[in-house]
Parts: structure tokens; sequence; C-alpha cells
């Protein structure tokens, strides 16, 4: 007779779940020393590599023997490290990467702001605001640095979650699209690779939209516009459609409202409305988008949403949300079409 698991009491559990953010920042401190780029040739030792990054040996040790610990590195028994799967993502040069994103979790600003989630709570403000006294994307603007780090992330989820709308959605009776505070256009960039019939505009604020003609739209910029402005007052106008990524769970619902209230006045009679985001489930199941929500509630002050608040928020709109289409990635196409 098999003996059943027992379950852990919930102290155990608790513990093991509080343990996720000193792993994670010991990830974030390893994927800014540059550790996984410098393990790739051959496994190398503490010793070794804090002479190349200028670091204490032991501790650079400790920080390598515990992130080994939860497969990201791997020590031999010579006290060496080598390369896993999992380290290989933290590297600057793979597709896809997750380095900056790695960074972004172990910097102050972010840290601070997930400190005051009691506040965010209490208040149903940001954090950010509390903290420096501005909004985070004013924040990021004002910060070049932690700016640069944080459109890099932005960057590396796009090269997972990119390919994965670009296969979801069939574009083949779209002519025009435009890319709503796209960054720099990597998510633009993949539908007009996989769709060359298709012309683009990727829309961002000025300091944005400058860095994106030499990044991924560089091999399609024949096919591309470069346009900036105020999303929330207006859009490029006559596309076929209008698609955002991650954007609509930034704002809370008023300025929804207005961005999207842009964008059925400027899409063509037969256009149709790409949201790319999560769509949260009812239930107790675990749920990436979830915790995501609460990041949303710390900084931008957004949030994620359930079918039926994206249901309302485009009947607001003036939108008819048609269907929900699912993705290889964890985010779903929310399509909407003139009401």
């Amino acid at each position: 007779m098999t003996a059943r698991p027992q379950t852990p009491p919930a102290h155990v559990g608790i513990l093991q779940i509080m343990n996720g953010g000193h792993v994670a920042g010991a990830i974030a401190c390893l994927a800014q020393l540059g550790i996984p780029d410098l393990v790739d040739g051959a496994p190398k030792s503490a010793k070794e590599l804090a002479s190349q990054i200028g670091a204490d040996p032991q501790a650079l040790y400790r920080l390598m023997r515990a992130t080994a610990s939860v497969g990201v590195l791997a020590e031999g028994p010579d006290e060496k490290f080598s390369q896993t799967p999992m380290s290989t993502v933290l590297r600057s040069n793979v597709t896809p990467s997750l380095r900056s994103f790695a960074i972004m979790g172990g910097r102050e600003w972010h840290g601070r702001g997930w400190s005051h989630l009691e506040y965010c709570v209490r208040t149903g403000k940001q954090a950010v605001d509390k903290i420096y006294g501005t909004h985070i994307f004013d924040f990021l603007k004002h910060h070049p640095a932690e700016g640069q780090i944080f459109n890099d992330a932005m960057t590396e989820l796009s090269m997972i979650d990119g390919p994965a709308v670009a296969e979801a959605y069939n574009f083949e009776d779209v002519h025009t699209i435009v890319d709503v505070a796209g960054g720099h256009g990597f998510l633009l960039a993949t539908i007009l690779e996989r769709n060359p019939h298709l012309r683009g505009t990727l829309y961002e604020v000025p300091h944005v939209v400058e860095g994106a003609a030499n990044g991924p739209l560089k091999s399609v910029m024949e096919r591309c516009t470069l346009a900036s402005g105020d999303m929330f007052s207006s859009v490029p106008a006559r596309a076929d459609a209008y698609i955002m990524k991650h954007i609509i769970h930034d704002w809370p619902d008023d300025l929804c409202v207005q961005l999207l209230k842009a964008c059925r006045k400027g899409v063509n009679a037969d256009g149709r409305l790409l949201v790319v985001d999560s769509v949260i489930q009812p239930g107790n199941d675990f749920s990436p988008g979830k915790f995501l929500d609460l990041q949303m509630l710390i900084f931008p002050s957004g949030c994620e949403r359930t079918e039926k608040q994206f249901r309302d928020l485009f009947v607001a709109a003036g939108w008819r949300l048609r269907r929900i289409i699912p993705t290889a990635a964890s985010d779903s196409i929310v399509e909407g079409v003139p009401a």
C-alpha cells in the first residue's frame, strides 16, 4: 500500500513562499554582475570570477552557491560553476533573455515600491508617488539609467510574448496597424516581419520613440512610421487595427476609456482593437496575472482585468468585445470591434 504524500505544515509552506523574495534578490544580483555571461565558455570558480568583476571571492561564492540551489548555475565538486538552462536565460546575448528583467527586480525603486504595498492597499494609490513624489513613468524619464533598464526589460518580455501574439492572430485582412505605446517596437517588428502586406506605425512618447529607429524596427522601417504624442488625447488616425500590449493594465479605468475612445475615433470602419494583457480567471488557481495585478497597483496605479471588466471598459469607449484569443504566452488578445 502506497503512503499518501503528506501536506507540509502551514508554517513550512509560508516560509517557502517568503523565501521567494530572497531568491529573486539573489538572481537579480547575479544578473547585474553579469555572471551568466562569464561562465558561458567554461566552468569557473568564484575566485576566478571575482578577480574579473572586482568582487569579494567568498561573498561571490556564497551568492553563486545560493542561486545554484534553485537551478540558476550548477556547482561541481571542484567548486567551479557551470551554465544551466535557467542561467543561460540571464545572459545578455541570447534570445530570449531576461537579464534586464531580473536586474529591474533588484533596483532600489522596485524594492521600495513593494515595501509600501500596505500603503497602496489602504489608499488605492501608487507607491512611487508617495516615495518619490512623481508617477513611475515620469520617474523613469528623469532617471535615464533606470529607464533604460525598464525599456530593455520590456523588450525582453516582448521577445517572449511578441511572437506568441503574432502567431495567435490572423492579420491577413489588416493592412494598417498602430502599435500604441509600443516601446522600441519589438512587437510591431515581429508582426510586420510575419505579414509583408502590412504597414505599421509605432506611437510613443517622444523620449521613447527616439530610440526606436535603430532598434527592433530597423529591418522593416520601409513599412513603418514613427510618431509621438499623448495617447490619451489622440492616436494616429485611419488605421485598420490598434494594438497595445501591456498598456491598458498600466492605467485606471477613466484613463483607459480616454485612450480607447481615441482609438475608436481613429479606426477605419471595419477596423478592430487588439488589447494584449492578462485576463484574470475566477477561482483560487495560481496565476502570474494575479501578482502582476499587485505590481500594477504599486507602480502605475493600473490593474489586470477579468473578461467582464474588459467588456465594460470596451462598452464605455464605444467598442464591443468580440472574442478573447489565448496565446502560447500567459497573455490573451482581447479583440474589440466598433459598437
